[in-house]
């Protein structure tokens, strides 16, 4: 005889597909940076064929569109662990509310949306620098002074009132709901887009620390999402940090007082 499957029991099933689903995602995109994030163009390996493909080619729109490919999954790798309270939060409440997964995933659509169009941006910013010298074949800032005023900026918009008011709704996902919740699959996907938005106001400027550690530096990339994924899931978060401002504040200061190793001069 078939036993009725219970709410809890579909509940964790929700849950169970979002871990999963999230994981798999995150976990293909780390593996497209580490093999080179679709710039392998050498029989010598990943790393050859980035830098082959960083020192080569000249800014074009095809080009473009690979780095702008590049930082879209480097986004997703980086933000999407960060997001996974708001998800597994919103899966439930939209099962409770007969909205389905569907919903959810078009949350996450929304959120990535937005980290999409950030990518845009930076790619942008990116083939500005190129095109201005300020950006190494290495992609890492060519002026110390640049790399660490941005450190400083950095340091400091940790400790401002944007930050905060962000990184509080990024950080309280019930809130989020109850504040901002929306019915139906658009409204799932307009919810994303909001909460993806405070993310971008929560992290932009550490985004932008990619181009002083290099943005194929993967430790440096590693070293960044961890930041955020403290920030806003640990206890305490939030003087997390701003102690991690403290420590950008006072190695851009130390930067600018002291030789850089590689392009800086």
């Amino acid at each position: 005889m078939l036993r009725a499957i219970t709410p809890e029991a579909i509940l964790r099933r929700d849950r169970v597909i979002v871990i999963v689903a999230l994981g798999a995602v995150v976990a293909a995109c780390w593996l497209y940076l580490l093999h080179g994030a679709g710039m392998d163009m050498g029989e010598g390996g990943a790393m050859e064929g980035m830098d082959m493909a960083m020192a080569g080619p000249a800014w074009s729109l095809p080009y473009a569109g690979l780095m702008a490919a590049m930082w879209v999954v480097m986004m997703a790798a980086m933000m999407l662990p960060s997001s996974a309270p708001m998800l597994l939060l919103h899966a439930t409440v939209a099962r409770r509310r007969h909205a389905g997964m569907t919903a959810t995933g078009l949350f996450a659509a929304g959120y990535l949306a937005i980290w999409s169009t950030f990518a845009l941006l930076a790619t942008g910013l990116q083939w500005w620098l190129a095109g201005t010298g300020l950006l190494s074949p290495h992609m890492t800032l060519t002026g110390r002074a640049i790399a660490s005023a941005l450190l400083v900026a950095a340091g400091a918009y940790q400790w401002t009132r944007a930050k905060n008011a962000c990184l509080t709704r990024c950080r309280s996902p019930l809130d989020f709901v109850m504040t901002h919740w929306r019915d139906g699959r658009l409204g799932g996907f307009a919810m994303g887009i909001r909460h993806g938005a405070y993310c971008v106001g929560c992290c932009w400027l550490l985004m932008l620390l990619l181009f002083v550690g290099g943005l194929m530096n993967l430790a440096w990339v590693a070293l960044l999402a961890l930041l955020v994924l403290v920030e806003k899931v640990a206890p305490r978060g939030e003087w997390v940090a701003r102690a991690a401002g403290v420590a950008m504040i006072v190695a851009g200061i130390a930067m600018m007082s002291m030789p850089i190793a590689g392009s800086m001069p």
